[in-house]
């Protein structure tokens, strides 16, 4: 004679279930809060880096004019280096203007950067200082040429952008920018693709700033392809806190 599960024994199933679901979402919440915060983090981390560089070289990364002198060339010629990953900690000079400046100058200062603190000491890992692999000019690439984020996977990165006025670009809000980070996806864009919510992003944003998307020294990057009402429409006065999706960008105003 089979015998079926009685209610008593259904029930504490179903408790279990509960528990294990509830356990199961309460550790994603935990994970991503984590997550979130290691933006912060490695904000401050790459700051500091930068001013210790500074400090011991005189000089920005990317925009150091004696690279070559301490860690040799990677091409003689400053056009080809542009484009050639030297072996071992072989780089490039900046141009010395005390900007670290993007692929809109065309000497791609913001991928060097990253290998001079690499080579400096300053940052762990490795970089090729060169544009991404197979895409246009201006991609970073996570791990490869720029550092790696803490959000997902493999996808998101963080990269300096060159100065800029706000407004005058339609990437950015009203505004003298200078030496900025961006944190953000890889791709044809550059560091231009949405990595996480407007709720998360506002969260960041009160804690380290004035909440604001389009004021302050935290703010939303806005491109044709990436204006969304959430976080960075061009008339924002503030996050929309309901809107759903990854789709902010972050831009940080160093003041180095």
């Amino acid at each position: 004679m089979q015998r079926g599960f009685s209610l008593v024994e259904l029930s504490i199933v179903l408790v279990i279930l509960g528990l294990l679901t509830g356990g199961i979402l309460a550790g994603q919440s935990l994970i991503r809060a984590a997550e979130l915060r290691s933006i912060s983090t490695d904000y401050s981390r790459y700051v500091t880096a930068v001013s210790s560089f500074r400090d011991k070289y005189f000089a920005l990364p990317g925009d150091f004019t004696k690279a070559t002198d301490f860690w040799t060339a990677a091409d003689p010629t400053p056009s080809t280096c542009r484009t050639t990953v030297g072996t071992g900690t072989a780089t490039c000079n900046g141009n010395g203007n005390g900007i670290i400046q993007s692929f809109l100058s065309g000497v791609d200062e913001h991928f060097r950067a990253w290998q001079h603190l690499a080579n400096a000491g300053l940052l762990e890992g490795t970089y090729t200082g060169v544009t991404g692999p197979a895409h246009a000019s201006e991609d970073a690439n996570a791990g490869v040429n720029v550092p790696r984020g803490r959000i997902g996977s493999t996808g998101f990165g963080w990269n300096w952008g060159g100065s800029v006025t706000g407004g005058a670009d339609t990437h950015y809000f009203d505004g003298d920018y200078g030496n900025m980070l961006h944190f953000g996806g890889n791709g044809a864009a550059n560091m231009y693709y949405p990595a996480i919510k407007p709720e998360e992003q506002w969260n960041i944003d009160t804690k380290m700033d004035d909440g604001l998307p389009h004021l302050g020294s935290l703010r939303s990057l806005k491109t044709a392809s990436t204006i969304t009402p959430g976080c960075a429409a061009t008339s924002n006065i503030a996050y929309d806190l309901t809107a759903s999706g990854s789709i902010c960008s972050i831009i940080f105003i160093t003041g180095l």
